[in-house]
């Protein structure tokens, strides 16, 4: 997958040998939703209203910040919400698993850990969305985030939230394998709500990521510090969908950087943060929480907060209350 990247940007002779799959993948993922919206393949509806938040690009998009901020708008608004994510590359034997703040990465997969922690609501990761949902309804949850949901269609949902890679866009606009769509671009004709990490188009709300400061990952009381603190290069370490935004945020921070780029949910291994010296090396939240058993006294993470612009928050609320469901629940 990492070699097919660099040609989801454009148009090559790579993404044109391999237009014929990207055809077939965006007809099956047509006829599934299609199937799914006649019925013929079951939904299950929660008794509870449902907000999806997901994209149509593979990598990352800032969905896992924007999930925590509106758990956050809402628990201020009356709610009682909870999580469903999938726990992707989450080693558990047992699904659904309730997630926690001390829950290890191995197991539930690092945005489960870092959803549980950053929410403070309660998380449930695995495969089935639906029955993460039906259980987080059971506990008193009456209202589920489904992060990185948005092609999960088994889960009946109210409110669709798309977020959008303002800087990335759609590539090249062709589906899996010849370019970077899950799904075509007029999939986000359906959506309720367009948010754009980044500048936003014509009918979409802007959002930037802020870094709120940096945290020793070695010290469990993990006081923050300015960028201010580090006076000499660092290390800057991304195991991310798109490290380069990372190392983008580092620099307009004013840090002299040495990228160091890895797979998206890279399993990190004590040898792959070795770089011969005793520089500091900086790490996203999502990648730390699979670092802290083996952290160092230089290692420090980067703690960011999702800013949605204009009137997010009330036109979210706003639509759950014109719903009867969220008028029961809320």
């Amino acid at each position: 997958m990492a070699a097919l990247e660099r040609h989801w940007s454009r148009i090559t002779p790579v993404s044109l040998a391999l237009l014929p799959l990207s055809y077939l993948f965006c007809l099956l993922v047509q006829l599934r939703r299609f199937l799914y919206r006649r019925g013929l393949l079951p939904a299950e509806r929660i008794p509870v209203p449902v907000i999806v938040v997901g994209n149509i690009t593979v990598g990352g998009t800032g969905k896992t910040p924007l999930v925590i901020w509106l758990a956050q708008v809402l628990t201020q608004a009356g709610y009682r919400p909870g999580i469903v994510t999938r726990g992707y590359r989450g080693e558990s034997p047992v699904w659904p698993l309730a997630v926690t703040a001390t829950t290890q990465a191995r197991l539930a997969g690092d945005e489960a850990v870092l959803l549980a922690r950053r929410s403070l609501c309660p998380v449930i990761a695995g495969p089935n969305r639906a029955a993460g949902a039906r259980q987080l309804a059971a506990q008193g949850c009456n209202i589920i985030l489904s992060d990185d949901g948005l092609q999960h269609y088994h889960l009946a949902r109210d409110l669709e939230i798309a977020v959008i890679d303002g800087s990335r866009r759609f590539g090249n606009g062709l589906c899996l394998p010849a370019g970077p769509l899950r799904e075509p671009v007029s999939r986000l004709d359906r959506v309720t709500l367009r948010v754009t990490n980044g500048v936003p188009a014509a009918g979409e709300i802007g959002m930037h990521l802020e870094a709120t400061g940096f945290s020793n990952l070695a010290e469990a009381s993990r006081p923050s510090v300015p960028a201010s603190h580090f006076i000499s290069d660092v290390h800057a370490v991304a195991g991310i969908g798109n490290p380069e935004r990372f190392f983008a945020t580092l620099r307009e921070l004013g840090l002299k950087i040495i990228p160091h780029a890895f797979p998206d949910h890279h399993a990190f291994r004590p040898q792959d943060l070795e770089f011969g010296d005793a520089q500091p090396v900086i790490m996203t939240e999502k990648d730390a929480v699979k670092c802290e058993a083996f952290a160092k006294p230089h290692y420090w993470v980067l703690t960011v907060s999702a800013h949605p612009a204009g009137d997010l928050a009330e036109r979210i609320l706003q639509r759950l209350k014109e719903s009867n469901i969220g008028q029961e629940t809320a």
